[in-house]
């Protein structure tokens, strides 16, 4: 199981220094990261990722907000096979007629994307765990409206916020999901108090076991009150503890 950081978790650092933090995200042991923002910072990303020998399978963009061709050219240039809509805030997700809306959207997304040889996927947060379309979570629904050929990232940790067991929902969703999103803490709102994976109440290897068909496992910390390099490192060790125990 190849593991991805998102790199989100290290806005800070990228915006002060991008070179050199992804130098480090390399020296730490990473092989794959997961950009944000990738149509803003496309060359300097994509020159960085080559000179320490990282590639991008994923990555985060706006697409039903912002311009879908500039965000699949970009993301075909730094070799992202799948962009993801990171984020629909929670008034998007109460009703069906608005869910089934989004989902007609990122269908016609993933039709373009198609085009530059890019796969669409969504992201969650914890809202479209807690609210319920006709006996489902927001979640799942929206899930049953999507083309064969899109995708999830199922943020597990955010499940967890959202009232969900997550191993029981990667479950439910199957083969859709591909990426997830590997976090740990106290399953609050609370982001500074998010831990590396194995500290918290999340059970992270049994979240990465259930998810069937994952492609990639993305390590994120929304935010972090120690140092944020530490808690990746301890992050990715960790699983890689976990994946050396079970070899």
């Amino acid at each position: 199981m190849p593991y991805s950081i998102q790199l989100y978790t290290l806005r800070n650092a990228m915006q002060e220094d991008l070179p050199g933090t992804i130098r480090r995200v390399a020296e730490i042991g990473f092989t794959q990261v997961e950009p944000y923002n990738f149509v803003a910072t496309a060359k300097e990303l994509g020159a960085a990722l080559k000179e320490n020998g990282l590639s991008a399978p994923s990555g985060h963009a706006p697409l039903l907000s912002q311009d879908q061709d500039e965000i699949f050219a970009a993301a075909k240039e730094l070799g992202i096979a799948t962009v993801i809509d990171p984020y629909l805030p929670a008034e998007h997700w109460q009703n069906a007629e608005d869910i089934q809306a989004t989902a007609a959207k990122l269908n016609a997304a993933a039709k373009k994307g198609a085009d530059y040889g890019v796969r669409v996927g969504y992201h969650n947060h914890a809202w479209e765990l807690e609210s319920s379309i006709e006996g489902k979570t927001a979640l799942e629904y929206f899930e049953g409206l999507l083309d064969p050929e899109l995708v999830l990232e199922v943020d597990t940790y955010w499940a967890a916020v959202g009232g969900q067991n997550p191993v029981d929902l990667l479950a439910r969703l199957g083969d859709r999901v591909k990426f997830i999103h590997i976090k740990d803490g106290p399953g609050t709102t609370d982001t500074k108090a998010q831990v590396p994976a194995g500290q918290g109440i999340i059970p992270v290897l049994d979240v990465v076991a259930a998810a069937k068909s994952l492609e990639v496992g993305v390590v994120e910390f929304d935010d972090y009150a120690g140092d944020i390099f530490e808690g990746i490192a301890q992050s990715l060790a960790f699983l890689h503890s976990a994946q050396d125990v079970n070899a």
